[in-house]
């Protein structure tokens, strides 16, 4: 009974017939059915440990309120027992378990004293010492210029400006793991804030040193591996226990406030090289026609320049032959000359013209119908003046005549001819 309670001292309020303590003031409860005291509470507690923890049940005195008598022994020893288990149960609480692809960094009094690797470890439990659990092998991801998607944008990352004072959005993601476990815990406070950081700086560097057209079209894969390189430097000389994986290029384009005038002039540029390539192509189409022309016409002139020179000198050769017979013989070579010059110009022609001596009159020969190979013989044309007395026999008396003469002027020929 606490010092508090009314009835402290009361020497009435002893037991009655029912084990309940009487109450001398009217109106109150009986004490059984107030509150439990808190005395007796800690008291029947000690009873149960003694009992469970090898104290006897028989020949033990009672209280003055009917209860066990309280014995100081058994409530140390189960005081220590207690005590036992709990530091058992503490002693357990430094076991932990390392998985294959994680490491364990040990702390002491929140200073660094090893790590652990893979597997069931034990440590000094808590607040001695404690530790925490790193993945070393799980791929994270750093997303600069965007959200998520690339329609969630971030202008104040992905804006860039480059060498030609253009500006570009560029959104990238840095995928990264980590390679020091105690670099990554203790050397950097932030070291997932450090890793976006050095990505954006690392890129702005890149891109300002760069051109427009480079960085949105032909230079994309070379920013991105030179970005890693430069990155990695710069986390490296952090110290923040950071190994960059891969560095990927989501989207680069022109601000959207001048996309429509960026299209237009993509469309200009490619509008120039379309052009440009047509002329190419017919450039290679005309030029090497022409040059096969040029060289055909080269190798025409080359061959008539050798044909006329060969001729030349044949000829040169040949007018030497001849006067070298000239000198021997001057009449016949001078005859021969003739009858092969006379001979050259008969064989191009059909025609002969002959003059008759006797009337004075002009002849046509058909040499053509009269050599032919049928042998058919077609009476000559007559062209000249006539006799004046238009009679029969004067005309066919010159028919005659001149069909004789025609007759010895071919025999004369082949005559010549052999």
């Amino acid at each position: 009974m606490s010092l508090n309670d009314p009835r402290w001292g009361d020497r009435n309020d002893g037991p009655d017939d029912e084990g309940r303590r009487r109450d001398p003031r009217p109106g109150r409860p009986p004490q059984g059915e107030g509150p439990p005291d808190l005395e007796e509470v800690w008291r029947q507690f000690n009873e149960r440990l003694a009992v469970l923890f090898g104290g006897g049940r028989g020949g033990r005195p009672s209280g003055p309120r009917g209860g066990r008598s309280w014995d100081g022994k058994q409530f140390g020893a189960g005081i220590v027992l207690l005590v036992a288990i709990v530091l058992v149960l503490w002693l357990l609480s430094g076991f932990y378990k390392v998985d294959a692809n994680e490491r364990a960094v040990v702390l002491r009094f929140g200073r660094y004293v090893e790590t652990t690797e893979p597997g069931l470890r034990w440590r000094l439990p808590y607040p001695i010492e404690r530790h925490e659990i790193v993945d070393l092998t799980g791929v994270r991801t750093v997303e600069v210029g965007y959200r998520g998607t690339d329609r969630n944008k971030v202008l104040r990352e992905s804006l860039m400006l480059t060498d030609d004072e253009n500006i570009v959005s560029i959104q990238f993601a840095v995928q990264y793991v980590l390679k020091s476990p105690e670099d990554y815990l203790f050397r950097d406070r932030a070291p997932d804030e450090s890793v976006k950081q050095a990505a954006e700086s690392a890129m702005r560097e890149i891109v300002g040193k760069s051109k427009m057209d480079y960085v949105l079209y032909e230079g994309r894969e070379d920013i991105a591996v030179r970005a890693q390189e430069l990155m990695q430097t710069m986390l490296d000389r952090y110290r923040t226990g950071v190994q960059v994986v891969r560095v990927t290029l989501q989207n680069a384009q022109p601000p959207e406030q001048v996309q429509a005038a960026f299209d237009d002039a993509v469309k200009a540029g490619q509008d120039r090289e379309r052009l440009r390539n047509e002329g190419e192509a017919y450039a290679n189409a005309v030029i090497p026609r022409a040059r096969g022309t040029a060289a055909r016409l080269l190798e025409e002139a080359n061959a008539y320049k050798g044909r006329i020179v060969e001729q030349a000198t044949g000829d040169a050769a040949r007018f030497t032959q001849i006067q070298q017979q000239y000198r021997q013989a001057p009449a016949i070579t001078r005859e021969r000359l003739y009858l092969e010059t006379m001979q050259h110009i008969f064989t191009n022609t059909s025609k002969v013209l002959v003059d008759a001596p006797a009337h004075n009159n002009l002849m046509v020969l058909p040499l053509e119908r009269l050599l032919t190979p049928s042998g058919g013989t077609t009476a000559p044309t007559y062209q000249g003046p006539s006799s004046g007395d238009g009679s029969a026999e004067a005309a066919a008396e010159s028919t005659r005549k001149e069909r004789d003469m025609t007759r010895q002027d071919l025999r004369n020929r082949e005559r010549g001819s052999r």
